[in-house]
């Protein structure tokens, strides 16, 4: 039996950390598509045609050490915008999220595109100063040179980006339960998902 959890969200909002905790606690298997665009983006920053390099997207590329990198996140936010890149990743998506035993599946456009029947829907979002204050203790405890309001500029730019797209713009489904975890600690966050989801695996 396959029940798919749809986690969407802009940058820094907590969809990762809540993906992973759900996950765990419902024993689904977990996918960040995220890396999926991250990935891609790092190969066109090494001069790689980024539909091709989509199109040969093995699993083994979303281990690569620089996917986290300020570089790689805006690379991979410039080619989602490409709709043949996103049409070459959408196959490998969906067949993750009907897989036997549950899925969970994070990133800006599962429940509204990739998986539109998700059981289960969130959009986890959060004011964009608190997302560029969270993304800055990141960068800055990985000892990255960058500044809080370089961060928050990229987060906005990043956002009207992401939201002004043609193609598959970031936005809640229509069913979605909206968690806004500005003020909320992660355990809080968490708590919140997990309870929304299993109120609706009991109404399924």
């Amino acid at each position: 039996m396959s029940f798919t959890i749809a986690i969407d969200g802009p940058a820094a909002a907590g969809k990762g950390t809540i993906s992973k905790a759900v996950a765990a606690h419902f024993e689904f298997a977990h996918l960040d598509t995220g890396l999926l665009y991250r990935a891609v983006g790092a190969k066109t920053l090494d001069g790689t045609d980024p539909i091709e390099a989509a199109r040969k997207l093995v699993a083994e590329d979303l281990d690569a050490d620089n996917l986290r990198t300020p570089d790689v996140a805006q690379a991979a936010s410039r080619v989602a915008v490409i709709a043949d890149v996103r049409a070459a990743l959408v196959d490998f998506q969906r067949a993750f999220a009907r897989r036997v035993g549950g899925a969970v599946l994070d990133g800006r456009d599962i429940g509204t595109v990739i998986c539109p029947n998700a059981e289960a829907k969130l959009f986890v979002t959060a004011s964009a100063e608190v997302r560029a204050k969270r993304r800055f203790l990141e960068l800055d405890g990985k000892g990255l040179d960058v500044s809080q309001e370089q961060v928050l500029a990229d987060v906005k730019e990043r956002d009207a980006r992401d939201m002004g797209r043609a193609e598959a713009p970031l936005k809640p489904a229509e069913d979605a339960v909206i968690v806004d975890t500005s003020d909320l600690t992660i355990e809080a966050a968490v708590a919140s998902a997990i309870k929304a989801i299993t109120q609706l695996r009991e109404n399924a």
